[in-house]
């Protein structure tokens, strides 16, 4: 009997050890992928992994040159802090990288500073090729995401839990046959899972009813979450063919954002430049403050311009730039209605570009963000509308002492975006 009922005992105590090994195994692979998340969304645009330098220098070798791991912390969390404090190392970086600041990354916890660390210093090895056959050019995006896969991890766990219940179901057997056995009754003959699931349902319906009406809701609000995130990508921010940076030209240059996107008073879009505005500055600039040549001879190898001939001798070719603000088709933006009549700073919207390297998204754009924009934002006067001065005088009429606001004016009317 002792022989019977231990064999079940290690059984269970083998599934559970291989269920403990897993899941450090799992955290692991976590760990890696979010290292990875990490940096391919704060640091992909201005640092490679390799020697090449972007906007900042090449990671290759971090692990040697830095004075340690807490050292690298304190510099990605706050270089300005950490220079300020004396630090003789953080100085020298400042000062080899032309005294350009890095962004600081305070939001970023513990947890999230150790893995992003822990993949500058080993990243994955980059592939020989890329798809088009051309070999991997040191400086390339951040690799890809390695992370494990969601569905393959549920379905490990439902593994898992079937082999539990299969394992109990058997030792519940034994133990039953056991006690039968000493006490002189029949033994009983094992039934099938389904055939038992169906008695114990007949059993326990309301129980039954309980836990259907459980997982159907489950289901149904996880549907209705997942369906709202389709088309939300806040935190977007993908690489461009050229490192155009905010920063350099609308923040320490103070280049009006209306010089280069031309049509925000006066179209429904913002237009993007074309390289000939680029041009208008870069024919006599050369080289960048941080990236050198490099992502200037991509401007030239646009427009078809020579610099030694300073001529224009060559093909142009298009620049694929990539859109970062992306609204569905059936929603009506005006990029004139809201810069000229309605006063709006392009940060509102789009993020403090000045601070920013190549675009990216910081709101989510959606129908309930703009909505509660239009419930809060007033509707300055304008005195050089006669029409907007007239209806804005009838609604401070209307609506004695309360601000107006977007959605007094009928700013949330459906069919003012919806049409």
């Amino acid at each position: 009997m002792d022989t019977m009922c231990n064999k079940p005992r290690k059984q269970i105590l083998a599934i559970i050890s291989f269920l403990f090994l897993s899941f450090i195994f799992s955290a692991n692979n976590v760990s890696a992928a979010d290292g990875a998340k990490i940096f391919k969304q704060n640091c992909a645009v201005c640092h490679s992994l390799g020697t090449n330098k972007l906007t900042g220098p090449g990671l290759a070798g971090i692990a040697t040159r830095a004075p340690g791991d807490e050292w690298l912390k304190k510099w990605i969390k706050n270089n300005d802090a950490l220079r300020k404090s004396g630090d003789a190392y953080a100085i020298k970086v400042y000062n080899d990288n032309n005294q350009v600041p890095m962004s600081a990354f305070e939001f970023l916890s513990d947890e999230e500073l150790t893995a992003l660390v822990e993949y500058i210093k080993a990243p994955p090895a980059p592939e020989e090729k890329k798809k088009d056959g051309a070999p991997a050019a040191d400086g390339d995006a951040a690799p890809a995401e390695q992370g494990m896969n969601p569905l393959a991890l549920l379905i490990g766990i439902v593994a898992f839990l079937i082999i539990i219940i299969a394992v109990l179901r058997g030792v519940r057997f034994s133990l039953k046959n056991l006690q039968n056995e000493k006490q002189g009754l029949p033994l009983e003959e094992q039934v099938g899972p389904w055939t038992e699931l169906k008695t114990w349902m007949g059993a326990n319906k309301t129980k039954t009813g309980l836990v259907i009406l459980f997982i159907v809701g489950g289901l149904a609000s996880s549907g209705w979450y997942a369906l709202k995130g389709i088309g939300v990508y806040e935190g977007y921010h993908p690489v461009q063919p050229i490192a155009y940076s905010h920063k350099i030209h609308a923040g320490d240059n103070a280049i009006d954002c209306q010089y280069c996107h031309s049509g925000v008073e006066k179209s429904k879009t913002a237009g993007i430049p074309t390289v000939n505005v680029c041009m208008n500055c870069h024919k006599g600039i050369s080289e960048g403050p941080t990236t050198g040549k490099t992502e200037i001879a991509k401007i030239y190898e646009a427009a078809g311009w020579d610099p030694d001939k300073g001529a224009y001798t060559k093909p142009e070719k298009p620049i694929k730039w990539v859109k970062v603000h992306n609204l569905p088709d059936f929603v009506f933006f005006s990029h004139q209605q809201h810069v000229k009549v309605g006063k709006q700073d392009c940060a509102n919207c789009h993020g403090d570009l000045k601070t920013m390297t190549t675009a990216q998204q910081v709101q989510p754009l959606t129908m309930a963000w703009c909505i509660d924009c239009h419930n809060k934002t007033e509707v300055p006067t304008m005195k050089d509308n006669p029409y907007y001065e007239s209806l804005h005088k009838k609604l401070a009429e209307k609506y004695k002492g309360e601000p107006i606001t977007v959605s007094k004016m009928g700013g949330i009317e459906c069919a003012k975006c919806h049409y």
